[in-house]
């Protein structure tokens, strides 16, 4: 499902320069989820930027679905991040004047849904979270964890192809991280591709494969074990 070949992303030159990924190879199959775990620094974030088409990269590939996506137009990039991929980040990014269904809906009215199917999609995605009761609320009447389960709901608004977490419980207490954790493991139970970056141990049992980086590259990685479902 979404493939990188000897991906890389440098900043600066000479001496001054930063290799924050370094040549790198991931294949992530259809349906399986991945953690990639590794110290502040060690290019976690910029690599699901890369994978995402939030960066572009210094060198290499980006493949999604059969597409390589790294050499696409901006446009083409914008249309892919916006039908295929489901982004969920530490910080929400929720939008503070709309309700609960108003975020989640949000990403499918872009997408040229309409008003009525938006909405019927988004209260299905917020009951499956656990929140219909909260469809209502804007996000300064939720928990740290309701709003990071708002957001994962607004990434498969529209039935994302894979689902991109960077960090998706590091501003949550121990609660709201179990409440999350639960999530995604209902996500890879019914095969919803997944690549998570995270410290947190675990959310990275959840994964079929953990990869472990440092200084930009791969140190280690398991391998597939099999199907858990």
């Amino acid at each position: 499902m979404l493939s990188a070949r000897r991906l890389s992303r440098r900043y600066g030159s000479d001496d001054g320069l930063v290799r924050a990924v370094d040549d790198v190879d991931l294949d992530v199959p259809a349906g399986r989820a991945v953690a990639v775990m590794g110290p502040s620094g060690c290019g976690k974030s910029t690599l699901l930027q890369l994978l995402g088409g939030l960066q572009r990269p210094s060198g290499g590939e980006v493949w999604l679905a059969g597409r390589r996506i790294d050499t696409m137009s901006e446009r083409a990039l914008a249309r892919l991040r916006r039908d295929s991929i489901g982004f969920v980040f530490q910080a929400f990014h929720l939008m503070d004047e709309l309700t609960a269904v108003e975020n989640v809906e949000l990403a499918a009215l872009l997408a040229g849904r309409s008003p009525g199917r938006a909405r019927r999609r988004a209260m299905y995605l917020l009951d499956r979270v656990g929140l219909a009761d909260r469809a209502r609320h804007l996000p300064s009447e939720l928990s740290g964890g309701q709003r990071q389960r708002v957001a994962i709901a607004r990434a498969l608004t529209n039935e994302p192809l894979v689902v991109l977490a960077d960090e998706p419980t590091g501003n949550l207490d121990t609660a709201a991280t179990l409440e999350v954790l639960r999530l995604f493991e209902e996500l890879r139970a019914a095969g919803q591709t997944l690549v998570v970056v995270t410290h947190d141990a675990r959310i990275a049992a959840v994964a079929d494969q953990v990869v472990s980086m440092r200084d930009g590259a791969f140190a280690d990685a398991t391998t597939f074990a099999g199907d858990r479902r």
